[in-house]
């Protein structure tokens, strides 16, 4: 029994593209706080690289003695808005340069946490983060930032939904590549460990240890095995496969603590794509029985395929948490692009996905002369899907300037490449320009 455990660990691995897609690091920067922006910063770098000295090393080390690939090192850290708002700092691109020289330094492959939190409103920190969102995200290489204008409890913030959309432009007219390093949330997270969103929370210890799990490819190739029969079959053999996968994310995490002396936070329950072959949601999808991603029936086998995902990975865990569901990323995910170029895809469906699974509109390029208010309008409606359904929704989209709709925008890496989407140019306008906060739901009211 033990044995086929085991060979079947190997063949996930070397035929399924079964990964770690993240060992994300979450420190606590609170006790680094001053009113000397210079003297906070060096505080800043002196933590990150004390906490996360060996971990890259013990990543590799777990890697090499396992045989399991863990794609990605990284870092997230308290909000940036909290901390610096205690300097006099007219902007707080200082700050992402100290994390972008520790990232650098320790070898991770990103940090995160050049973020706000303004669902409700604008502390003195938030504004001067969002405004410097644009320098800051161009200026570094290894660093993410997130704003989290809406949650179920207050409502969603349209004054930062505006600003917003003026951001993501702003950063995208310098490289459309470098919003990809930039999330809008509602309803966010503190203990994600993917990217672009990671921030530690601020009810989080001082330093934790979170997993982000993969296995798009090893869910697919189980499905393959139960092809014409009943869909209760296609959930539990998810279910079952889910389970396997979870362990192995747990058994990382335990170890990578114990190495570390940190403890273990959660493992994030999500099926990540990636544009390898092999290695797609979409594919998941189709595999459940579409001819396509997009077609009628695709928001009904993701959201079945989410819920099997939570059942089956919550028993083989002891903490779980982060987004926890299948990510539907276009760029990411090789199956999704050939949909989009085919047209058999459009924004409008994609939005209808986001209210079943972990995310929402993800590594989407757009036009580049969409206006700022169609940014935000899109912003909004994620918003308040997030909001009205007490889930996690983000939008993480990138105008390609001077592109039109059937243009590719080229990422690299683990983030692909994405097809420029059309986009309704009808404009919301009027809507976003009446800023103020759009009230929370009535179920939002429990205490």
């Amino acid at each position: 029994m033990e044995t086929n455990s085991i060979l079947e660990t190997i063949q996930m691995v070397s035929e399924e593209k079964l990964d770690i897609r993240t060992i994300t690091m979450g420190i606590s920067l609170f006790d680094c706080i001053d009113s000397d922006g210079k003297k906070a910063r060096q505080k800043i770098y002196n933590k990150l690289t004390t906490k996360a000295k060996n971990l890259v090393k013990v990543a590799n080390q777990i890697e090499a003695e396992y045989g399991i690939p863990i794609v990605n090192k990284r870092i997230s850290v308290t909000p940036i808005s909290l901390i610096a708002a205690a300097s006099d700092d007219k902007d707080y691109v200082e700050f992402a340069k100290t994390m972008d020289k520790a990232a650098t330094d320790l070898g991770v492959d990103l940090i995160g946490g050049f973020s706000a939190l303004v669902q409700k409103g604008y502390q003195s920190g938030d504004i001067k983060l969002i405004n410097s969102l644009p320098q800051a995200l161009t200026e570094t290489s290894r660093v993410c930032g997130s704003v989290n204008v809406g949650s179920t409890r207050s409502g969603i913030n349209l004054d930062a939904v505006q600003k917003m959309g003026t951001v993501i432009k702003d950063l995208a007219k310098v490289d459309p590549v470098n919003c990809m390093s930039l999330v809008v949330f509602a309803n966010a997270v503190e203990d994600n460990p993917f990217m672009a969103g990671a921030f530690h929370g601020v009810g989080e210890a001082d330093c934790v240890i979170n997993v982000g799990i993969s296995g798009p490819g090893v869910v697919k190739n189980a499905l393959e095995k139960v092809k014409g029969q009943p869909i209760d079959v296609v959930s539990e053999t998810i279910k079952k496969t889910t389970f396997k996968v979870t362990r192995m994310g747990q058994f990382v995490g335990n170890v990578a603590s114990k190495a570390l002396g940190v403890p273990f936070g959660i493992v994030d329950l999500s099926l990540a794509p990636t544009p390898n072959e092999g290695d797609s949601v979409a594919e998941i999808l189709e595999e459940i029985g579409l001819e396509s991603v997009g077609a009628p029936g695709t928001t009904a086998a993701l959201a079945l395929l989410n819920d099997a995902v939570k059942k089956g990975g919550v028993m083989a865990c002891e903490h779980v948490g982060g987004l926890s569901g299948a990510f539907i990323p276009v760029s990411e995910d090789a199956e999704m692009i050939r949909a989009v170029t085919g047209g058999h895809l459009n924004i409008e469906k994609l939005e209808a996905m986001t209210a079943v699974c972990s995310v929402g509109l993800d590594m989407i390029a757009i036009p580049g002369d969409t206006t700022a208010e169609t940014i935000s309008g899109m912003i909004a409606d994620e918003a308040a899907i997030g909001v009205i359904n007490n889930k996690t929704t983000a939008v993480r989209i990138i105008p390609a300037t001077g592109k039109r709709v059937g243009d590719e925008v080229e990422f690299g890496g683990l983030f692909g490449k994405a097809p420029v989407m059309a986009v309704n140019t009808n404009s919301p306008a009027d809507f976003i320009h009446r800023g103020g906060r759009i009230p929370a739901p009535i179920h939002s009211f429990k205490n």
